[in-house]
Formats: C-alpha cells, sequence, structure tokens
C-alpha cells in the first residue's frame, strides 16, 4: 500500500538468491487493485523505484489541473482509464462524479478517467515514476510545489539517507529533515550546505528549501508513514547561525526590519535572509523600506549576494558615505561658479 523505498529494494537484493524477482505494482482500489508494473533490476541506476507502464487493457494519463496532457519529466496527476474501472462510490453519486470523470482521449462512447489524486510523470523511457500525493502539494508565494519532488531530489544525493519536507505558514516557507548517510554531528553545518548547494541545482529558486534540520530517524507513524505531527520546528535544533548581535544602528535598524517582515522574535547580524524564510517579494519591500529611511538607492541585486545583516549594513554605511561626498562635490562645485562669475 506504500511506494517502494530505494534502499528496500537494494536490501532485497542484498539479501535473496541470484534470479530472484521483484515486482513493483502500482494501483488504486478503484481501478482493481494493480494498473501498472514495474520489474526491478540489480543495480539500476533509478534514484527511486518506477512504477511502470500500464497493464493490458489500461490507459494511464499525465494530466495538468486542466485536464491537459502533460510530456515527459513534468509532474501531474495520474488518470486511470481503461476496463479496470469500477462504476463508481456505492450511494456517493456527487463523489462518483468527482473522481470518475469523461475520457476525452478514448473513443469509446462512455469512456471514463479515474483521478487518483498521486502525482506522476514519465520518465525518458516510457515508464513512470511516482512523486507523492496532491495532497501534499502546497502553494507558496503563488507556485504550487510538489513537496515529493523536493524529497525526490534530496534522495538521490549520496549523502542523504532519508528525507521529507513540509511547509509552515508564519512565514509560509519550506522545511527540510534530512538523515544524513554517515551521523558526524561535527560536520553538519557542511552536510547542510552541501545539500542547499545541490538542491540549487536541480530546482528553481522558489522550491528550495529555507531550513533544514538535520535527524537521526524520520519520525514514522506504527503504520510506516511519516509522522508529520512530530516534526515541529518550534520544538526542534534548526542547526542555523549562532546567534550574533547588531554592533551598530544601521544592524539594529536592519535585524528589526527583518523581525518584522519575516515573524521572526530575534535575528542576528550573520543569518541568512533566504534560509530564514525571505524571498524576492519580502526583500523588495525591505529595499524600499531602507532606501526611504535612509535616503539612499540600494539596488535590489545587492540582496541576493549579500544576504546577511552584516554585509548589507555594511554595503548600507558606503551607499550614504558615497551620497555624502557626492553632495559635498556639488556644494564645492557651486562656490567654484559663483567665485567664477
Amino acid at each position: 500500500g506504500e511506494a517502494l523505498p530505494k534502499p528496500l529494494e537494494e536490501q532485497f537484493f542484498a539479501n535473496m538468491a541470484s534470479g530472484t524477482q521483484l515486482h513493483n505494482l502500482y494501483g488504486p482500489t478503484e481501478a482493481a487493485i494493480d494498473v501498472s508494473y514495474w520489474a526491478c533490476e540489480q543495480g539500476s541506476q533509478y534514484f527511486q523505484v518506477p512504477i511502470g507502464r500500464p497493464i493490458s487493457n489500461t490507459q494511464l494519463l499525465v494530466l495538468d489541473q486542466h485536464n491537459q496532457l502533460l510530456p515527459q519529466g513534468v509532474v501531474g496527476e495520474l488518470h486511470i482509464g481503461g476496463l479496470g474501472l469500477a462504476r463508481g462510490y456505492l450511494n456517493r453519486p456527487e463523489l462518483t462524479q468527482e473522481r470518475f470523470i469523461a475520457n476525452r482521449f478514448s473513443s469509446q462512447p462512455g469512456a471514463r478517467l479515474y483521478k487518483t489524486g498521486d502525482l506522476v510523470h514519465w520518465l525518458a523511457d516510457g515508464n513512470l515514476a511516482f512523486i507523492g500525493r496532491i495532497d501534499d502539494q502546497v502553494k507558496i508565494r503563488g507556485f504550487r510545489i510538489e513537496l515529493g519532488e523536493i524529497e525526490s531530489t534530496l534522495l538521490r544525493l549520496d549523502n542523504v539517507r532519508d528525507a521529507t519536507v513540509i511547509a509552515y505558514d508564519e512565514p509560509t516557507s519550506l522545511v527540510a529533515f534530512v538523515v544524513p548517510t554517515i551521523q558526524d554531528g561535527r560536520e553538519q553545518a557542511d552536510f547542510i550546505e552541501q545539500c542547499r548547494s545541490s538542491l540549487k541545482l536541480s530546482l528553481p529558486d522558489y522550491m528550495l528549501p529555507s531550513l533544514f534540520v538535520v535527524l537521526d530517524e524520520i519520525p514514522l507513524t506504527p503504520n510506516g508513514k511519516v509522522d508529520r505531527n512530530s516534526l515541529n520546528i518550534s520544538e526542534l535544533s534548526i542547526g542555523q547561525h549562532e546567534f550574533v548581535a547588531p554592533t551598530s544602528k544601521t544592524e539594529q535598524m536592519l535585524c528589526e526590519i527583518w523581525q518584522d517582515l519575516l515573524g521572526i522574535e530575534q535575528v542576528g547580524v550573520t543569518d541568512n535572509f533566504f534560509e530564514l524564510g525571505g524571498h524576492s517579494l519580502l526583500a523588495i519591500r525591505m529595499v524600499t523600506h531602507v532606501n526611504t529611511s535612509l535616503s539612499i538607492n540600494l539596488n535590489l541585486r545587492e540582496i541576493f549576494t549579500r544576504n546577511t545583516i552584516r554585509s548589507i549594513a555594511a554595503l548600507i554605511e558606503l551607499e550614504i558615505k558615497l551620497s555624502t561626498v557626492d553632495i559635498e562635490m556639488e556644494s564645492d562645485d557651486q562656490s567654484i561658479e559663483e567665485l567664477d562669475w
């Protein structure tokens, strides 16, 4: 009833006799249980176990929210058609109408599709990869994000044994809980930075977790599912920078602005704006606030390269000095002009 984890597949081949076969079957009750199959391969290069291809008399389609077909590699909801579909839900006509829709891709009269609620995408070889439940899809700053896609990307990394990602609301952001293959508390910061850097190569910025939490194990419920109720970030050590207090009026002003924008009680001068949950829209508000308050022209691009309070404060103080020099030079020029006249 659950996705077959890659480590379990590897454990199977390591412990079973040579030639023993392992088949990964996928399918919901609404479609006669199994609708796709994959013959597992020892030493497969897939970072996750595919759910394979449709069985006979079954049609599998990957559609977007507008019921349009999606190409290879693009995540969408899996729809099932064919002879194996149930007639509907007993005495629940509204639910039946919602989940069993007309199949406009079939020439058969009355053909239907079942909306599985599962997120998948086509692989290059024509097999399907399971990503997660559409229930786990979140919307952050206007972007639809599949948490399972971030988790799958993390699990590709050699130094990651297990991972899960959740969204939290204040501010709305993503947190990645990661279990390293080798537990070494002394190198936790390096491990987090490796995870963050690797994700940047594969995912757009809006899908990057703001926080990374290193765990010994991902907590599970008695039936083996991730126990998300135990992943309470307020009670965990997030592994952020040690708090460093502001030492100048500029740093103090920025700390207060960040605390207000990010909804955080305490911000240190070495904390990273984007790792604390900041994003481009909040960065614009921050720059506008600073420019208005100090009558300078701080460039938004600088925030993406100088993303700590200490580095931004140094830049602001430089801008203030340059502005003062410009005013003095204009004053000197005016005096010279008056003298010449």
